[in-house]
């Protein structure tokens, strides 16, 4: 994908797909008008930029500033996306990922919980990651507005965004609610995909 044209990525589901847990409006706004914004955003900065012929990971481990927090916000939410399921929800498959969450927090419940509290507590804008580290382990991690984890060398394995956008329309205030329906949606075919890659 050239740098200077980049796209909106698909969906990997309908727009209603995910209801009743995060609405066809909930999709329409978040996906359809700030994902799409950040991308257009980015379209207009690359151009005759140094940045201009790179990858989107290249931009985002190596901009700072406005190209930065669209490049990135561009990866996050294309990410994120991959992270949710309309067949989603319960605990992931027996595996190498499932052994490595046990190994990591004690138990997948506890990691539900330790996720659920990191996710909570990011203050106002960011994300939530479970990452795989540079020694193969697992850990959550927080980031902050754009902030993205393959800036820190971290493989990306889950994460949830925690802008306000991505719940309001839904859950108003209510970040409790929007994390309970989140766990009904994660796609843990797709963690364990990224664990194992």
């Amino acid at each position: 994908m050239s740098a200077s044209a980049f796209e909106l990525p698909p969906l990997p589901y309908a727009m209603d797909a995910l209801a009743p847990h995060i609405s066809q409006e909930t999709l329409e706004y978040h996906y359809g008008k700030h994902h799409q914004g950040y991308v257009n955003k980015l379209n207009k900065q690359i151009p005759g930029s140094e940045y201009e012929g790179k990858s989107l990971e290249e931009i985002v481990t190596s901009a700072s500033g406005g190209v930065f927090n669209n490049a990135a916000q561009v990866w996050n939410h294309s990410f994120y996306w991959q992270c949710l399921s309309p067949n989603g929800g319960g605990k992931p498959v027996d595996g190498p990922f499932a052994q490595a969450l046990v190994d990591a927090f004690g138990s997948i419940d506890a990691f539900v919980d330790a996720y659920s509290q990191a996710i909570a507590t990011v203050f106002g804008s960011g994300w939530a990651w479970l990452v795989k580290n540079q020694d193969g382990k697992l850990e959550i991690v927080c980031t902050k507005d754009a902030g993205c984890p393959i800036t820190d060398g971290l493989i990306p394995i889950l994460t949830c965004d925690v802008w306000e956008h991505a719940y309001y329309i839904d859950y108003r205030n209510s970040r409790p609610n929007y994390i309970e329906a989140f766990w009904q949606l994660v796609n843990w075919d797709f963690a364990a995909a990224q664990f194992a890659a």
